[in-house]
Formats: structure tokens, sequence, C-alpha cells
């Protein structure tokens, strides 16, 4: 399970998932990508569960990159508890996904093979997400 050495701060605030992906919206490791179409939080649990089901799919050939890290820890209070007496104690962690965010990026395996190890991880995720080729991707107006 993913989560940070040390932060600065315990908790943070909740925050907003208002926009596009401005960076990491781009197939820069990998050949192939899996990219977010909607914004939501990712734990690291379902990072986790994405990573094992492609590379399970994979046979463990090829490159895998997780491009997302859960560094926003999510706290919540006890059950029955009363209103008041501060903010509740830190519970998992989440990484903030907007869309157009590539999460995860594979190399070194046929198309039709990543095609199926994006689907497995995607089944892992909670949100709709899309296969894209690096070599599809628009940059600055033209075709890279």
């Amino acid at each position: 399970m993913l989560l940070p050495k040390r932060t600065k701060y315990r908790k943070v605030h909740r925050g907003r998932m208002k926009g596009r992906a401005i960076r990491g919206s781009q197939v820069s490791h990998g050949t192939f990508g899996l990219q977010a179409l909607e914004p939501t939080w990712i734990t690291s649990n379902q990072i986790e569960a994405a990573r094992i089901a492609m590379t399970r799919f994979c046979k463990r050939a090829g490159k895998v990159w997780i491009k997302i890290f859960p560094d926003k820890p999510i706290t919540k209070k006890p059950a029955e508890t009363r209103m008041g007496k501060g903010k509740g104690s830190p519970e998992f962690w989440v990484s903030v996904v907007k869309p157009g965010r590539i999460m995860f990026e594979i190399a070194d395996v046929p198309e039709h093979t990543a095609r199926e190890a994006m689907r497995l991880a995607a089944n892992k995720l909670p949100i709709a997400c899309k296969f894209v080729r690096k070599q599809d991707q628009v940059q600055g107006g033209e075709v890279k």
C-alpha cells in the first residue's frame, strides 16, 4: 500500500476537484496509458488493486509505471461520536485525480495485451477511464 514516509501536516482540507488535469496528462514513460475521464479520489488500496491486476495479466512482462501517488490523508470520526471535539484522525490516503490525468503507463508489451491489462485495471477503479497510446497524442497542435 502506498503512503508518504512523512508529511509536514497530519491533516489537510478536503479541497475541490475543479477543472482538468494540467500536469500528467501526456503518456511520458511508457507506450500506452490509462487516462481518467472523471474527477475523484483514488485510494491507495484501489491503486494497488489496479497494479496487481495489470501485472498478473501481463505475467510480469513489460514495465508498468504508476503515475499517481496518494499524498492526501482522509480523516474519519469514530462511529456514534457526538459533534465537536475537533477533526477525526487520518484513516487512509488518497490521490486527487482530475479528468485527463494519466494514472498508469505500460511499455514493452503488444497493444492487445496492454489494452486488456488496462481494462482489468480500470475495473478496479471507481471512475470511467480511457486507453491511450503515446503516438496518438496531440502536442502543440500537431500529432506527435
